[in-house]
């Protein structure tokens, strides 16, 4: 299934169900037939933006957007691509008492996908 059809499909089930019981803000990621990148966020009643460099959604996305625009080039590797989100991720995390205490972070590439967890501050 590709991203996009996934992604319109979960926007569907979150409109569907709008009153309850899916309060989520979901962001889907993967790379099409042809090996581009699909970003898209959605709100918890299924209305998509997709973006073609940064998403955002939780508790912390003001947080996380100035961090993440200062900080995203084009064309990183997956090593620099971790290393980056890693420092946005715990920098909004810290900014916010509700984010909880780390997060995971997954690097899709055409070959594999890598999830590495990050611990934060735990008091």
């Amino acid at each position: 299934m590709s991203p996009q059809a996934f992604a319109n499909m979960v926007s569907n089930l979150l409109y569907s169900k709008r009153f309850g019981p899916y309060f989520c803000e979901p962001v889907i990621a993967g790379l099409d037939g042809e090996g581009r990148p699909f970003l898209t966020g959605m709100d918890s009643l299924g209305a998509m933006e997709t973006s073609p460099d940064i998403m955002c959604a939780g508790t912390a996305p003001d947080s996380l957007w100035g961090m993440c625009e200062s900080m995203f080039r084009k064309d990183m590797g997956p090593e620099e691509l971790f290393e980056t989100v890693s420092q946005c991720l715990m920098s909004g995390v810290d900014r916010d008492a509700l984010s909880g205490w780390g997060g995971v972070v997954y690097v899709v590439t055409k070959d594999k996908v890598v999830a590495r967890t990050l611990k934060g501050r735990m008091d």
